[in-house]
């Protein structure tokens, strides 16, 4: 009994727990939900759609958990996909030229050079950010909003309004390639995590992550440079929002400045509070974010998958999400155990009375 007490004490327990439950209503209700199929030598079904689709909101969530866990918040990652995404498209492109006679596309710059110019403008806004909330003292929910209000009107005027397709086929395979039967992206954010966690282990930085967050205030005092942590984390959003906008617009094959990335910041919000990490700072664990990802990426999912009418999904979505909240709720269950004590108790003294 209380290996049990201590189990479900772990921060990941409830996220995990979440996640079962969304895949054991699939079982029951969802006919071919687990059904995997190897087709040119990979696989496809929900599970794979899941993790590829997840793919761009678990790098989101990598860096929301490094933000949030510092106290602060960045509604701005959807914008900084959007410009991310325009910004390769647009110098990646396609050229199509005849080579003996064959219609062939090239890119316009080379392409390790336009996701290297990609992902240093999503670094620079993210750092951004970071001077704002950590030099000029600006709230964090106010200084992000300028750049999500900002950053589609930066990538209207990039794409000049326009939905830009990319025919590079190299490009593609970021967002929809595979390998080793799995979705490519996959792999992606497998290695972006593993930097990051070697970052916050093996330094001292996530230690100072974590102070700054408890107490930004004492933290100044035992030495530790607040603004200089705050500043890595909005990079390292931005760095992880610049990432998911090459998934994206590789995925689609296109950047759509309107559409792209849409209302993403507040799943990556949500997926983080999934994880259980405090929304006011202090302790945090990226894998529990992840798992968080997965499971808002699942209900997603699953809604599709059993027919939910379009215009009741975020409904039935938010329905479902307030549930998994409330049962990863301390609080709520200790007052549901509470009220079943009681009852029990009331049982106990009417079987008595009678």
């Amino acid at each position: 009994m209380e290996g049990i007490k201590k189990l479900t004490k772990h921060q990941i327990f409830w996220p995990i727990t979440a996640l079962i439950l969304v895949m054991l209503f699939n079982l029951f209700f969802t006919p071919g939900f687990f059904k995997l199929e190897v087709k040119d030598g990979h696989l496809f079904g929900s599970i794979i759609d899941i993790i590829n689709r997840g793919s761009p909101l678990m790098l989101l969530s990598i860096g929301l958990t490094l933000v949030i866990a510092t106290g602060g918040t960045d509604i701005s990652v959807g914008s900084v996909i959007a410009i991310s995404a325009a910004v390769a498209a647009s110098l990646v492109g396609g050229q199509m030229i005849f080579v003996d006679g064959v219609q062939e596309y090239v890119t316009l710059v080379p392409m390790p050079l336009a996701i290297l110019v990609t992902l240093v403008v999503a670094v620079l806004l993210g750092m951004w950010n970071g001077t704002l909330i950590a030099k000029l003292g600006i709230q964090p929910i106010i200084a992000t909003m300028i750049l999500m209000v900002a950053g589609r009107g930066i990538a209207q005027l990039i794409t000049e309004g326009q939905i830009i397709t990319i025919y590079y086929k190299p490009y593609f395979f970021f967002g929809g390639g595979y390998l080793l039967g799995l979705p490519f992206a996959i792999f992606i954010v497998g290695i972006v995590l593993l930097i990051i966690m070697l970052f916050i282990k093996k330094t001292a930085i996530g230690l100072f992550i974590q102070a700054s967050g408890c107490n930004a205030s004492a933290s100044k005092y035992a030495g530790i440079h607040v603004d200089r942590i705050k500043l890595i984390v909005y990079t390292i959003s931005g760095l992880c929002a610049g990432i998911a906008g090459v998934l994206i617009s590789s995925n689609i094959k296109s950047a759509d400045a309107n559409n792209a990335g849409l209302f993403i910041e507040l799943d990556a919000i949500l997926a983080v509070a999934m994880g259980g990490n405090s929304m006011t700072g202090g302790k945090f664990s990226i894998p529990a974010s992840i798992v968080g990802a997965l499971v808002i990426q699942s209900i997603t999912t699953t809604i599709y998958s059993i027919g939910v009418p379009p215009e009741i999904t975020l409904v039935v979505k938010a329905i479902v999400v307030i549930i998994i909240c409330l049962l990863q709720s301390e609080d709520f269950r200790k007052m549901f155990t509470t009220m079943s004590h009681l009852q029990r108790g009331n049982n106990i003294e009417n079987k008595l009375t009678n």
